[in-house]
């Protein structure tokens, strides 16, 4: 039997008949179509999606930032539900290339449905064609390639019938899971075909625990018995298995210390004594000290990213060892680790029965619990101090007070600017999904978008979003599209005038904070260095229809929290913060190139600096 479809209803047909399962769990894989239309899909998905309101679409108002709502979407549910983005072709669809990005590199799904250039070629150059003179078989949508982890073009209607289950393939992929992009020529969309029906029958994709290999999971074990100093480095994949629970059974029984990675911040609380917080670059001074001691380090679901390995200079020991347990073949091998390929949950199940009675030496589990007490007692001072009273207030008291606030079950979102690495510090996270930070891009304009997605996978949590004056500049589309789905969250906008991230770092080099800040440019020196840009960032949000608060000390931010829980529609809470008083870092680094001749006394200094932090980074073979 055949049902005769164009391209475009068999698309969304198909998608809407796939489901997703694990631990007996069953649901429909897409939340919907986030799209905007132009000559290269209006005729063919939009008409599409019209024909089926079942499969919700959702205006947006800007191409990135949709791929960036589609990704928060999936990551708020563990990697088991994604949105499906298609945009007109030209600039509608490289648009989207940033957002691609971001989804691979933080391993996480979703489908784009960039339109293309005619198939058949008669009318080109197509209005936003991009010409080759050595080809015809080119268009911008090649620019995804790279970044995504299946790419196709539908040339003919039949090619969807192998096509599609590929994509879900993919999608559904706990090792191998990205951007999927299906570049759609718009004269195709429209074509029609009979298409084999069982196509659209419904199909359940069951997400496995694959088990790890025995042998290789009964030397782990060895290792661990024999290490003296060993610690857990949770990643990511510790919270989209689900493995959270385990790992907390895992490590008080062992007494085998757990830090985070920004992708694995909130595998474990907080306050567990076992737990030692933020790991890496931008982590707790005894998280450093411990990761410079460990004789082992197991890995659980890390990709193990420049911050989290302080550009290879923290792991000191001269005899440590790794241990990886990842569903990912490519990730498991890192730092010519024991490869443990499997499902985080399950692999520490497995792992935690071979131990048997194991636990490290009281003197360790006492230190490790002392270790959690006192870094707790000094995130209490600093939530504490500086300028609490008059304007500008510092980013920690913001960061302390939004904390203090919240309940356990509510999502914090940040990405971009200074607030990542004093969050990845000071932060006490208190549910796997309470820390939600895009780390892996660590892009710009996401926060925003990103609450929105959060708030679409999960109603019943409260979400609270840290956007900087820089990012809220860059992307603050789906402010609009939140209004108009009724979709109500926070949005917390610091204003610090500048790029404070950059411009500390631009300092850290030598440099002068040259770029970094909002200014008129100054007649005399040529430079952008006259007084502050007189734009109200307050207002600019309130023009968009959002419900506006200002705050200007910890008295009235937390008087504006309370608010916007009563709030019909999203809130945006201005603070205007300090651009100089920042949280500090501690003894670890993260390598930034330093010019080796430079006129500037600051620089060269910086370089010498540079020279001697470069000596104590590890090739791990």
């Amino acid at each position: 039997m055949t049902k005769r479809l164009t391209v475009a209803q068999a698309i969304i047909l198909f998608l809407k008949n796939q489901f997703i399962e694990r631990d007996g769990t069953e649901q429909p894989y897409f939340g919907g179509c986030f799209g905007i239309f132009g000559h290269g899909n209006v005729a063919g998905l939009g008409q599409a999606l019209q024909e089926n309101p079942d499969f919700r679409y959702f205006q947006c108002r800007n191409e990135q930032s949709m791929v960036h709502t589609a990704v928060a979407y999936a990551k708020v549910k563990n990697r088991l539900g994604a949105f499906v983005c298609t945009s007109s072709i030209g600039p509608g669809a490289t648009n989207m290339l940033t957002g691609a990005a971001l989804a691979t590199i933080n391993r996480l799904p979703v489908l784009l449905l960039p339109g293309d250039i005619f198939a058949t070629r008669e009318p080109n150059p197509v209005l936003q064609q991009l010409e080759s003179s050595s080809t015809q078989d080119i268009s911008v949508n090649d620019c995804f390639k790279p970044v995504s982890k299946y790419w196709d073009r539908i040339n003919r209607p039949e090619q969807l019938i192998y096509s599609l289950p590929e994509v879900m393939r993919v999608l559904t992929s706990q090792a191998e899971m990205g951007t999927v992009t299906l570049s759609m020529p718009q004269d195709v969309q429209t074509h029609a075909y009979d298409f084999p029906e069982e196509l659209f029958q419904k199909r359940v994709w069951h997400i496995g625990r694959p088990r790890p290999d025995l042998a290789t999971l009964t030397k782990a074990a060895e290792w661990i018995k024999s290490a003296k100093n060993p610690v857990i480095v949770a990643g990511g994949g510790a919270i989209y298995s689900d493995a959270c629970a385990v790992l907390h059974d895992f490590a008080t029984k062992t007494g085998i210390p757990v830090g985070e990675t920004f992708a694995g911040k909130g595998a474990v609380r907080y306050d567990a004594p076992y737990s030692i917080g933020g790991l890496g670059a931008t982590g707790t001074k005894y998280a450093i000290d411990i990761a410079n001691e460990a004789d082992l380090v197991i890995g659980i679901g890390t990709r193990y990213s420049d911050f989290t390995t302080a550009s290879k200079s923290i792991f000191q020991n001269p005899e440590v060892k790794f241990i990886n347990l990842n569903i990912s073949e490519f990730d498991a091998f890192k730092h010519a680790a024991l490869p443990v390929i499997g499902d985080a949950k399950a692999s520490l199940e497995e792992l935690s029965q071979i131990l048997g009675s194991y636990e490290v030496e009281p003197a360790y589990r006492h230190h490790i619990a002392e270790i959690n007490k006192a870094w707790d007692d000094e995130v209490t001072q600093i939530y504490a101090e500086g300028n609490g009273t008059m304007p500008p207030i510092d980013q920690a008291i913001v960061i302390g007070t939004l904390n203090t606030f919240m309940d356990d079950r509510d999502v914090m979102i940040n990405a971009s600017g200074s607030a990542p690495g004093d969050l990845h510090k000071l932060w006490r996270a208190t549910d796997p999904k309470n820390f939600h930070l895009e780390y892996g891009y660590s892009c710009m304009g996401y926060e925003i978008a990103a609450g929105l997605g959060a708030k679409l996978a999960d109603p019943s949590r409260e979400i609270y979003v840290i956007c900087g004056d820089g990012g809220y500049l860059m992307n603050n589309h789906e402010i609009v599209t939140a209004i108009q789905e009724g979709v109500r969250f926070t949005i917390l906008l610091l204003n610090n005038n500048g790029y404070a991230s950059i411009g500390g770092l631009s300092e850290s080099i030598g440099g002068e904070r040259f770029g970094t800040m909002y200014k008129y440019r100054d007649e005399n020196s040529g430079q952008l260095a006259g007084n502050f840009l007189p734009v109200d960032l307050a207002k600019n949000a309130e023009s968009l229809g959002a419900n506006v608060i200002r705050a200007t000390d910890q008295q009235s931010l937390e008087e504006a929290l309370a608010q916007s829980k009563t709030s019909d529609r999203v809130t945006v809470i201005y603070i205007e913060t300090s651009l100089y008083r920042t949280v500090k870092g501690y003894h670890a680094w993260w390598e930034v190139p330093v010019a080796e001749v430079s006129t500037s006394p600051t620089v060269q200094k910086a370089f010498e600096t540079y020279t001697e932090n470069k000596k104590t980074q590890r090739i791990f073979l």
